[in-house]
């Protein structure tokens, strides 16, 4: 290729802060070009394994010929699942990088970018479900698309967005990347470059439903993570930040009450490594400004 598949974000920082156990096991829940397993795998002995967990088909081309590590071409929201199918009850660490490869974005008929505008609006990672950002667009009511676009693009007229797809949807086709740009154009509102942004980063995590998935891996980690085992995530969305550093301080979302009689609450079951999370290096960003609101949380088993 004439582009590297994806350059990782933070690698050297994930793989210290993970403190890779040369017999360990560990799993990699967004292998995507392979360069945070290939730096856990340089760290792990003949007796280590790695479990790479991608549901986009394109990252089964990056897997290197290597006995230690297990590929699963499933969404890591299934993480338990798999890892029993391989034998394995507890792992030394587990990883996850949220963000969109560079593969993704660069090919045009995946429609993640906003760049080629004769691409469909497609942005699943995992092309075996029938959920695009064309049929969201053509579908959700008034209400979802506000909510959506609010929630997860932080647009700041998202509401007259909403109203203005549901209105052009009844007269024009909305189906490509340009289609939906001429569509809502009368309301776009600054920078278009950055409006678009985070209209289609809204669409793509809709899409994929990354906040439900990474919620329910997030539940599965307390059982899965064996006793000093470490949990390294990068997010690069408000949202995701929050709901990671939420559970590593909770063990959970659920609101638990304090205790009636002592006015505790249940502990959690992580020891939280970054007080503040990682953020990459003036020079990392310069070299990969996509890197730039990369953010990495690490926590610990107890």
């Amino acid at each position: 290729m004439d582009q590297p598949y994806h350059i990782p974000v933070l690698a050297g920082e994930l793989v210290n802060a993970l403190q890779v156990k040369p017999a360990g096991v560990y799993a990699d829940c967004t292998f995507g070009g392979g360069g945070h397993s290939g730096a856990i795998l340089r760290a792990l002995n003949q007796s280590g394994r790695l479990i790479a967990f991608d549901q986009d088909e394109d990252a089964r081309l990056n897997i290197p010929d290597d006995p230690r590590i297990i590929f699963v071409p499933h969404n890591f929201r299934h993480l338990k699942k798999f890892l029993r199918l391989h034998k394995i009850d507890e792992v030394d660490g587990v990883i996850a990088d949220l963000g969109v490869s560079s593969h993704q974005f660069d090919e045009a008929e995946r429609g993640f970018s906003t760049r080629f505008e004769e691409s469909l609006l497609d942005m699943r990672m995992d092309q075996r479900q029938e959920l695009t950002a064309a049929s969201i667009l053509n579908s959700y009511t008034e209400q979802q698309l506000h909510k959506m676009f609010e929630q997860y693009g932080e647009v700041t007229n998202a509401k007259t967005l909403a109203k203005t797809i549901v209105q052009q949807r009844q007269l024009v086709s909305v189906k490509t990347v340009n289609e939906f740009k001429n569509a809502v154009s009368p309301v776009v509102k600054g920078n278009p470059n950055k409006y678009f942004a985070q209209v289609f980063q809204a669409l793509r995590i809709t899409v994929n439903d990354e906040m439900g998935s990474l919620r329910e891996m997030l539940q599965q980690l307390p059982s899965l993570l064996k006793k000093g085992g470490r949990i390294a995530i990068i997010t690069f969305h408000s949202v995701e930040d929050r709901m990671v550093k939420h559970f590593f301080r909770n063990g959970s979302f659920e609101e638990t009450a304090a205790d009636s009689l002592y006015g505790t609450k249940p502990e959690s079951p992580f020891l939280i490594i970054t007080k503040k999370p990682i953020v990459p290096s003036a020079a990392e960003i310069a070299a990969n400004p996509r890197s730039r609101s990369a953010k990495l949380r690490v926590a610990e088993k107890k």
